[in-house]
């Protein structure tokens, strides 16, 4: 950033030279009443000059700081994780961390499968069918937030063989579907998508 900053004080400060001789210079051929219309001719030239000059100068002011705020390849880096899904078991969940958030990878077994798909969607307060919150009927990925204020829910627990969420008693379904409690909405399912048969790249 050093050597951007010095050459935009450098191109300030040449505008601003620039436009102190130009004011001069039109200053001079305006007390000259005898050349009016060659004087505004220049004048008019001069100051198109600056005013493009200062554009240019605007640009290479604001480009380091727009430059500065793209993301460097470490912080992309970060924007996806591949998990290794291979050694999870049936039945079993595992915790991954994605932008600072729990991601629950359940490997569901046919029967929690069964149970997701044979709801009633009447009977939830944010219908969803199973299918369109699996990619694959046997994986369920999911953000390990609760919907209410933002707790970790349990697996394994609560009234409907899902998670529970020991803050506020929130209870979710096989498909991570709310089903009872102060909880609004199902917990969310992130950008994510199958990389081969044994790895899950999430974002």
């Amino acid at each position: 950033m050093s050597t951007s900053y010095t050459i935009l004080v450098t191109i300030i400060a040449l505008l601003i030279l620039f436009l102190y001789l130009s004011w001069v210079f039109v200053s001079i051929k305006v007390a000259n009443k005898e050349q009016k219309e060659e004087t505004a001719e220049r004048r008019y030239f001069l100051f198109t000059a600056s005013y493009a000059l200062g554009a240019v100068a605007v640009g290479a002011a604001a480009w380091p700081l727009i430059d500065q705020m793209n993301p460097d390849a470490s912080v992309k880096a970060l924007a996806t994780t591949e998990v290794d899904i291979s050694n999870i078991d049936l039945g079993k969940t595992i915790t991954v961390l994605w932008r600072g958030k729990p991601i629950f990878i359940r490997r569901r077994t046919q029967e929690e499968i069964s149970k997701a798909q044979n709801v009633n969607l009447n009977e939830l307060k944010d219908p969803q069918k199973d299918e369109d919150r699996v990619k694959k009927s046997e994986w369920l990925v999911m953000t390990g937030v609760c919907t209410h204020l933002g707790c970790v829910p349990l697996g394994d627990k609560g009234d409907f063989g899902g998670w529970f969420c020991p803050c506020h008693g929130s209870h979710y379904d096989t498909s991570g579907r709310i089903r009872k409690g102060p909880a609004p909405t199902n917990l969310e399912i992130p950008k994510y998508e199958f990389v081969d048969s044994n790895t899950i790249k999430i974002g």
